[in-house]
C-alpha cells in the first residue's frame, strides 16, 4: 500500500519556506533531483540546499527514485496534505470535544451563579478579577449602540491597556457609536495616552481633562455602568439598575461641561499647565489632605506630588502643607486669575 514518510512525526510540520517551494518546484520541472544542477540555477549553497532537501524529504515532498536511490523525484502534494494535515485535523478535533466538555461544564454552574445573584441588589453584579473584567467590557463595547461615557483618572495610563482599547473603540466609532472619555489634566504629560487620544480623536472621540476627578466609570448606551470594586482588588461592579445609570451619567455630564478640551501640555505652555496643577494642589493642601488623597484625586504618583507639594512649600517659606495652603490662600495664589497674573510676572 502507498504510504507518505510513514516515520513522520505526528507534530504539526513548519511551514515551508521559499527555499523549500524553489526547490520543490524546481524538481517537479525536471522530474528527478540533481543537487549540483539544482545548486547552480537556483543559487543555493550546498548548506542551505542540504536543509531544503532535509525538510522536503522529512514531509514526504520528495523520494528517493527507485531506479536510482541517489536521485530524487517529486510526490503529489495532494497525498502530503491528506497525511500531514489528518493529525491537525485529531488535535482539532480533541481541542473542539475539550471546549464542548468545559462550555457545558461551566453551563451547569448558571443556575448556581444566578442563585448567588438573588442575594445582590437587582441591577447590581460583582465582576471579581481584571480578565473578568475585561471579558464584561467587550461584550458591552460590541453590544454598545449609540454612546459610551468613560471617566479614567489617573496621569499615566497603561500602554498595553491602551493598546487593547484601541481596536474596541475604533470598532464602535465605526458603528457611529459616540465615545466621550474624561482624563485629568496630568494626562497631558503622558505620550501614550497623547497618542491614543491623537489617533481616535481623528475618527470622532471627544476627550476632555479636568485637574480632579470623580473617580473610574465607564457607561454603555446609558442602561450599564461599570464602577471599581472597593478596596484594592481589580473587580468591577456592574450595574444596570436605571436610577444609579441615570445618575452616573449625571455626574458625568457636568464633570464634561467643566472640563477642557484635550491637548498636549505643550501645546498649552508647559509653564502654565505646571502653574494651574499647583494652584489645585494648594487647594487641597488647605483643605488638610493626606498626601496619599491628594496624589489619587490629581492623577498624579505619590512620589510626583510630594516633590510639587516640596517645591510649593519651599517656594511660600511654608513649614507643613496645611501652612502651606493658608499660606496660598491669604496671598490670592487660589484664585485662578491671580495665579495667572502672578506666573505672567
Amino acid at each position: 500500500m502507498f504510504a507518505v514518510n510513514e516515520g513522520r512525526s505526528s507534530e504539526p510540520p513548519a511551514r515551508l519556506g521559499e527555499t523549500e517551494l524553489g526547490l520543490y518546484r524546481w524538481v517537479a520541472r525536471n522530474g528527478k533531483m540533481d543537487s549540483g544542477l539544482a545548486a547552480v540555477e537556483l543559487g543555493l549553497t550546498p548548506g542551505a540546499l542540504a536543509a531544503a532537501l532535509a525538510s522536503l524529504t522529512d514531509l514526504g515532498l520528495l523520494r528517493a527514485n527507485a531506479d536510482d536511490p541517489a536521485r530524487l523525484r517529486p510526490v503529489d502534494p495532494d497525498l502530503v496534505a491528506a497525511v500531514v494535515t489528518t493529525s491537525m485535523e485529531s488535535a482539532i478535533r480533541t481541542h473542539q470535544a475539550e471546549l464542548h466538555r468545559t462550555r457545558e461544564q461551566f453551563a451547569d454552574l448558571r443556575d448556581h451563579y444566578r442563585e448567588n445573584l438573588r442575594r445582590l441588589p437587582a441591577g447590581f453584579e460583582l465582576i471579581p478579577g481584571p480578565q473578568e473584567v475585561r471579558a464584561a467590557l467587550t461584550l458591552a463595547a460590541q453590544e454598545c449602540k449609540h454612546e459610551m461615557l468613560t471617566s479614567q483618572p489617573g496621569g499615566n495610563r497603561n500602554p498595553e491597556v491602551l493598546q487593547e482599547a484601541l481596536p474596541r473603540d475604533t470598532a464602535m466609532l465605526a458603528r457611529d457609536v459616540r465615545i466621550r472619555t474624561l482624563y485629568h489634566h496630568t494626562a497631558r504629560f503622558n505620550g501614550p495616552s497623547q497618542a491614543y487620544v491623537a489617533a481616535l480623536s481623528a475618527r470622532g472621540a471627544q476627550y476632555r481633562t479636568r485637574h480632579e476627578l470623580f473617580g473610574r466609570l465607564i457607561t454603555f448606551d446609558r442602561r450599564l455602568a461599570f464602577i471599581p470594586e472597593r478596596g484594592d482588588t481589580w473587580g468591577a461592579l456592574m450595574i444596570r439598575e436605571p436610577s444609579v445609570v441615570s445618575y452616573l451619567c449625571d455626574v458625568f455630564e457636568q464633570e464634561w461641561t467643566q472640563a477642557t478640551p484635550f491637548s498636549d501640555a505643550a501645546t498649552d505652555g508647559l509653564e502654565l499647565v505646571a502653574k494651574d496643577i499647583d494652584r489645585t494642589i494648594l487647594r487641597l493642601l488647605a483643605t488638610g489632605m493626606k498626601d496619599a488623597t491628594l496624589a489619587r484625586r490629581i492623577g498624579m504618583s505619590l512620589r510626583t506630588a510630594r516633590k510639587h507639594i516640596a517645591d510649593i512649600m519651599e517656594t511660600l517659606g511654608a513649614e507643613s502643607r496645611f501652612q502651606a495652603g493658608v499660606l496660598a490662600a491669604r496671598q490670592g495664589l487660589l484664585d485662578e486669575e491671580s495665579l495667572h497674573t502672578a506666573s505672567a510676572d
